[in-house]
């Protein structure tokens, strides 16, 4: 297997970045989004930091980044994760690497959760983010509807055991 190279995802990354976001939204089970969004507007959406890449020989073959949940002050330490591996390279640990450095990256910005909401039929997100300390929390039963079908979302959370919550 080669190396995976873990890097800070730049406007110049968009391209790739938005590939594997629209693999993981063919599935339909990764969200509930039809399309990618346009670069500005996935930028105004998310946080500036906390934004990586995953290469393989220099390629793209994943993403991670976060989403504060709020603007008030007290949800400053809050914030949702995205994770997204391109379907080729699935299962390969990418997502493993992914997560363990943006843990470490969400820690030295002082969050102190951090957030997922995922539909229950996507198994493996499940235990990608269980095996890095997420618990289910909840289920929200037919928040929404997809190709005229409900679907449920699975609620999960992480607490930082570096800033003292646990």
């Amino acid at each position: 297997m080669e190396d995976i190279v873990i890097e800070e995802m730049t406007e110049d990354s968009w391209i790739n970045v938005a590939r594997i976001y629209e693999s993981g939204i063919a599935t339909k089970n990764a969200t509930f989004e039809k399309q990618a969004p346009d670069w500005d507007s996935w930028n105004n959406a998310h946080r500036k930091d906390c934004r990586l890449v995953a290469k393989i020989n220099k390629r793209i073959v994943g993403w991670a980044a976060l989403s504060n949940v709020s603007s008030r002050c007290v949800y400053s330490g809050v914030a949702e994760v995205s994770v997204y591996i391109d379907y080729e390279y699935r299962g390969k640990g990418i997502g493993d690497k992914l997560m363990d450095s943006l843990i470490k990256e969400s820690e030295a910005q002082g969050i102190w959760t951090l957030q997922a909401g995922i539909f229950p039929e996507n198994t493996g997100s499940l235990r990608l983010h269980h095996k890095h300390g997420f618990r289910t929390i909840g289920i929200k039963e037919r928040i929404g509807k997809m190709d005229d079908k409900w679907r449920d979302v699975a609620l999960l959370e992480r607490r930082s055991k570096i800033i003292g919550i646990d």
